[in-house]
Order: structure tokens, then C-alpha cells, then sequence
């Protein structure tokens, strides 16, 4: 399976829109540009959203080939995520078949979006077929107890392998949907009392987005920066663009 990258850019998201920031990519061509730039800035990996011809968020599975039989071309030195999230749009029997049939090599899944209106056993078994075809999920958590979910769903091989993949988000519901560095240690403590140890990442919601990942890179865990998360630098100035967030990242981390 594909290994974590170590510094992904996450440059549209679900629902930010131009009037939110200008420079956010809609479009393909838009994408394409920014993944350049940002691997230029040291991004060596992509998360990836679409968005129809409305500029509103799509999963279909076609799409998705498509953009990522262009993104291998234009940066072949990134790793290339999609997305499966729900947005509130999508049921997670479509999100699944995205998954599996858009020929990505990496996802990212939401444990709790996986067993709304759905069976446990559904999810466990989507897991293992991810697995048998060489899919590596990367696991959301919006909260440290989502360890029970997932403890719950994988089976005992993949959740004990090396190669789990787990990303944790940091003030997505607070109040302001600011985050803060201290977010991160309900996570580590319970990762550590689980005995697991994976390859995790960090993303980040608004102002405190660089100051948690500075603090995730430090306590030995992978970066997700971007647009998606924050249009906000460190001291509060709006960010020029996606490559300028990825380049303020890079070097605060070293």
C-alpha cells in the first residue's frame, strides 16, 4: 500500500467557494496548478476534492479517474488522496463505491460517516476489501473515543498493522472552528493507552492551523495543510494562496 505522505495539501475541500478566497481551486486545471505549486513549495502529497460544473462537492467515481489519470502526469512525485466525504449529500453506500472503483491508491474515511444507516459488519467488511485491493484508508477522527469506532469496525489485522493510517481533526466543532495546539493531546493519550501505533497526521481548523501542526510535526505525527482548513496564516493574515501555506508550513516545521 501507499505510505503516508508527509506534507499534504488539502487546497479545496468541501465547501469553501471563490467568494470565500479567490485563489481556492474549483476547477480541474485549477487543481492542477496548485498541486504544482505546492510541490514546488515541498507538498508531497494531495488531498483531493471535486467539484461539478456548479463549483458544488461531487463523488463520482469517473470524475475522479479522470482527474487522477491528469494529476499522475502533472506531479508525478505526489501521492495522490481522494476524498469520500459526505458533505451531507452522499450515503455511505456511495461513498464506499467511490472508493473502491476510482482507482486511487489512497482515501480518506470517516469512521462515524461509515456506519450512518449502516450495519457494522458492512463497514468491517469495506475495510477488508480496501485492503485486499491494495487501498490504504486513511481513517478521520473527529474525537479521541472514535478509537472505540474504530476498534469496533477493523479487523484485528488492520488494526494492529503498521500501516494504519489515522488523521485527526482539530477544532472542526468548536465553537469557532478555531484550533489550538492542546487539541491534540486527548488523541495521543488515548493512541498511546491503545497501544496502537500508526502513522497519523494532523489537519487543523482556522488560525491555530500552523501552530498545531508545528506541535503535531514535534510530537512525531504527519502534516495536512491547505485551504480546506484554514485561508489564515499564523499572525492573521489571509494567505496568498494554497503554495504560500504549504511554504509557511514547511519551514516552520524545518
Amino acid at each position: 500500500m501507499i505510505a503516508l505522505p508527509n506534507l499534504m495539501v488539502a487546497p479545496n475541500g468541501a465547501r469553501r467557494m471563490k467568494a470565500d478566497h479567490p485563489a481556492l481551486p474549483i476547477t480541474l486545471p485549477e487543481i492542477v496548478e496548485t498541486a504544482r505549486a505546492c510541490a514546488r513549495e515541498g507538498a508531497d502529497g494531495l488531498h483531493l476534492h471535486l467539484r461539478d460544473t456548479e463549483g458544488l462537492h461531487t463523488l463520482d467515481a469517473g470524475l475522479y479517474r479522470e482527474a487522477l489519470t491528469e494529476l499522475r502526469a502533472a506531479v508525478p512525485g505526489m501521492a495522490l488522496q481522494i476524498t469520500t466525504e459526505a458533505a451531507g449529500h452522499y450515503a455511505a453506500p456511495h461513498q464506499r463505491r467511490v472508493a473502491l472503483e476510482s482507482g486511487a491508491g489512497l482515501v480518506s474515511v470517516a469512521l462515524r460517516e461509515m456506519v450512518k444507516d449502516t450495519p457494522d459488519v458492512t463497514a468491517t467488511d469495506f475495510y477488508a476489501e480496501c485492503a485486499a485491493r491494495g487501498i490504504a484508508v486513511q481513517h478521520i477522527m473527529y474525537d479521541a473515543t472514535e478509537f472505540d469506532l474504530l476498534a469496533r469496525l477493523l479487523p484485528g489485522t488492520l488494526l494492529h498493522d503498521s500501516g494504519l493510517q489515522l488523521l485527526f481533526v482539530l477544532g472542526r466543532y468548536s465553537i469557532d472552528q478555531n484550533s489550538e495546539p492542546s487539541d491534540l493531546t486527548p488523541f495521543l493519550t488515548r493512541m498511546k493507552s491503545t497501544g496502537l501505533t500508526p502513522d497519523w497526521a494532523v489537519c487543523a481548523f482556522g488560525r491555530g492551523e500552523t501552530a498545531c501542526l508545528v506541535e503535531a510535526h514535534r510530537r512525531g505525527g504527519k502534516l495536512r495543510v491547505g485551504f480546506e482548513n484554514s485561508i489564515w496564516h499564523d499572525d492573521g493574515s489571509l494567505a496568498r494562496d494554497n503554495a504560500e501555506r504549504v511554504r509557511q508550513v514547511h519551514l516552520a516545521c524545518g
